[in-house]
């Protein structure tokens, strides 16, 4: 017999199922990134439950956790303010991303296996070599998604810190949003994976050192292409 559990509303929730508020969480986040809910809107909670078909209670739990993490503000009696990327914010994710993954970097350059490195390396100069051949279609975009995660989660989770884990996955919402309205072409696409590539390079030789200054270089073009100076 599987057993279950009450929601706020009173009915049973499957072991295992997940909570209305993680739905709600996750629904919120998704709008976001699609641009059904604009950067920087102003809506009621009232327009939040209709849109997303969440309920009052777990959506008002949801809404607290993400006013937490910075990505929207509850004003009492008035609505929800979404946060919209500016420059402050660009510039704050990108020096949070250079302190955490400069010191990672170089524990992941000397734990890796030697696979790992390799297989990661095969995969971006394969990409690069294909957006140089076909160009940048849907498919190529959805690689290159792929293998920034890849990379910068092996990154980071060479470190082996739940916590930093947990801080890490918050920045992400924050990088999302700032990309929203990123330029992708064949030639930045390329430059960008160019970047990946010297940072593997750097600890397929087992230098720590050379490793971190990849990833400050990385992050520095990468915050210079998002301010529009290429």
């Amino acid at each position: 017999m599987v057993s279950s559990k009450k929601t706020r509303s009173g009915a049973a929730e499957p072991h295992g199922a997940k909570r209305l508020s993680d739905v709600a969480y996750e629904r919120i986040l998704e709008h976001l990134f699609a641009k059904k809910l604009p950067a920087g809107a102003f809506v009621s909670q009232n327009q939040l439950v209709e849109m997303l078909d969440i309920p009052v209670a777990p959506l008002r739990d949801a809404l607290r956790v993400l006013e937490v993490e910075g990505v929207l503000t509850i004003h009492p009696r008035s609505g929800i303010e979404f946060v919209k990327p500016g420059l402050e914010l660009t510039r704050s994710t990108y020096q949070y991303r250079t302190i955490l993954e400069c010191a990672a970097v170089k524990v992941f350059a000397e734990t890796a296996s030697d696979d790992e490195i390799a297989a990661l390396l095969a995969e971006h100069e394969a990409l690069s070599e294909k957006i140089g051949r076909t160009g940048l279609d849907a498919e190529a975009l959805a690689e290159i998604e792929h293998l920034e995660a890849a990379l910068h989660d092996s990154i980071i989770g060479a470190l082996g810190n739940p916590l930093i884990n947990s801080g890490y996955k918050r920045m992400h919402h924050y990088l999302r949003l700032v990309r929203l309205e990123r330029k992708m072409t064949p030639p930045l696409a390329q430059r960008s994976l160019q970047e990946h590539v010297a940072i593997l390079k750097a600890c397929k030789a087992r230098d720590a050192d050379a490793a971190e200054e990849a990833v400050k270089a990385h992050f520095d073009a990468a915050l210079r292409r998002h301010m529009g100076l290429y």
